[in-house]
């Protein structure tokens, strides 16, 4: 069957270092089929499983990607950016006050109009409810304490977070290079 036949975007291919470690869990580390394609052409990546569907040219055919690796290890930065998002899946997209997971935002634990800086060691992830009434006091002012107190994470730690959350879709070819390495229930 053709790709452009059918739907091209349901032929997303996992992008493994050459470690066979994702490049990252959340959000998964995932290539377009036309970019997997592409970086194949390019000599970038080897190809480590494929779907059962081509790509076809006049002169060409190959199977579509399902997981890729690159062929030149890309280090990992130590600490990831500074980001809302980063924020939430440090504290696992959960209120760090009451452990709500709707309506989040995030809450400076020293308030910004008391000289609280915006950074990993003052920001919580907060529901708006516990935001709204911790306001701008001290946390011992309102007996509102975060069951973890913010840390700047490493990127290893917003990886082992992200695998809590895996994507909608997860191809069966892509299962061996996801959860390897995780800790297995006796």
């Amino acid at each position: 069957m053709d790709a452009h036949a059918a739907i091209p975007a349901s032929f997303p291919a996992l992008v493994l270092n050459a470690d066979f470690r994702p490049l990252s869990y959340y959000p998964l580390s995932l290539w377009s089929w036309q970019e997997s394609v592409k970086a194949v052409f390019l000599d970038r990546v080897n190809i480590v499983s494929e779907y059962d569907r081509f790509v076809r040219s006049p002169s060409f055919e190959m199977k579509l990607p399902s997981v890729v690796s690159l062929k030149t290890y890309v280090k990992p930065a130590l600490y990831p950016a500074f980001t809302r998002f980063n924020v939430f899946l440090r504290d696992r997209f959960t209120c760090q006050y009451c452990g709500s997971k709707d309506d989040l935002t995030f809450d400076h634990l020293i308030p910004r109009s008391r000289g609280g800086q915006t950074r990993w060691d003052n920001v919580v992830a907060a529901c708006a409810p516990c935001n709204l009434e911790k306001g701008g006091f001290m946390p011992d002012e309102v007996r509102m304490h975060p069951t973890q107190s913010p840390y700047r994470p490493t990127v290893f730690e917003l990886h082992r977070n992200g695998r809590l959350f895996p994507p909608n879709y997860l191809h069966e070819s892509w299962l061996d290079y996801l959860y390897w390495d995780t800790e297995l229930e006796p």
